[in-house]
């Protein structure tokens, strides 16, 4: 059985991963921008 983590520890690790987690959204929302950016206007335009 492993002991317990002191409180530092905790607050260290989930820092970290909220910051992961941040980057990781930011690096989706821009690639998700660069494809809508090089895609332009026809997209509006294609035939249906």
């Amino acid at each position: 059985m492993t002991e317990p983590e002191d409180p530092a520890a905790l607050r260290a690790r989930r820092g970290r991963n909220i910051a992961i987690a941040l980057g990781l959204v930011g690096f989706v929302v821009l690639v998700y921008l660069v494809t809508v950016f090089r895609m332009g206007g026809n997209v509006l335009d294609r035939p249906l």
